[in-house]
């Protein structure tokens, strides 16, 4: 079955769940208050995602760009499946592999190997297919003898190398990517680079959310300019660059 991704007016709102604090209500009116309204429950929320829509078939590769707080990170999320949306269809079909968060899916209680052995019987694998999982994200994080040890020992470096090796050690039919993956030391991220983008042209579907014009441009051909939860513009990535960084007009 080909990969496809179908997104019909999505709207996702977030609670504040002591919204009627005094203190609390000035501070996120002076910052958001364009996207503060009230449910039927009458809590007050946050607006964080508006009347989303567009399409993804194989081949496509969808770049999110955005100020801070724009959304980029929310859609993402609700793709993944981690956020389920207030208003309107979501439909994914295909496997699908998130790298969104270096801890997201780890037991940071549980040794690294185990939290590979847990990976690999998440996705359906037996035996075989996991001790071949284990060597290879044990090889890539060279984590030495750490990967006995309970991953919440771990540095923040060694959790990226861990996060990383595992969100691309299965090679998906979609793939989510957040900024997280341009962590780490740099020598770690020359090797990572490569692997990456092996995944990167293995995927049929790539959903990218990047500040970076640069990786905007080499991996996506299409881009969604998201602004306060909604989508601004939408269109070929190089075009759509243009008018984000003010080179073109609207």
């Amino acid at each position: 079955m080909s990969a496809e991704i179908d997104v019909r007016g999505v709207s996702l709102d977030f609670p504040l769940y002591h919204g009627n604090a005094r203190s609390l209500k000035r501070t996120v009116f002076s910052k958001v208050s364009s996207r503060i309204a009230s449910d039927v429950r009458h809590r007050v929320v946050v607006e964080a995602l508006r009347d989303v829509s567009f399409s993804l078939s194989s081949g496509d590769r969808l770049g999110l760009v955005g100020t801070n707080g724009a959304g980029k990170t929310t859609l993402l999320r609700t793709l993944a499946g981690i956020y389920e949306p207030l208003i309107g269809s979501l439909r994914v079909n295909g496997s699908l592999n998130a790298l969104l968060d270096p801890q997201l899916g780890m037991n940071p209680d549980m040794t690294g190997r185990e939290n590979i052995m847990l990976r690999g019987l998440y996705n359906g694998l037996d035996r075989a297919a996991i001790r071949r999982l284990e060597e290879d994200v044990c090889d890539f994080a060279e984590l030495d003898d750490f990967i006995e040890l309970p991953v919440r020992i771990y540095s923040s470096g060694m959790v990226v190398r861990l996060g990383f090796a595992l969100a691309t050690a299965i090679r998906p039919q979609v793939l989510l990517m957040d900024e997280w993956f341009m962590a780490g030391d740099a020598t770690f991220m020359e090797k990572a680079r490569a692997r990456l983008e092996d995944m990167v042209r293995g995927a049929e579907i790539l959903v990218l959310s990047s500040h970076q014009e640069h990786v905007i441009l080499e991996w996506c051909t299409r881009v969604i300019w998201m602004d306060q939860g909604r989508v601004r513009a939408d269109g070929p990535a190089a075009e759509i660059m243009d008018v984000y960084l003010g080179r073109a007009a609207a």
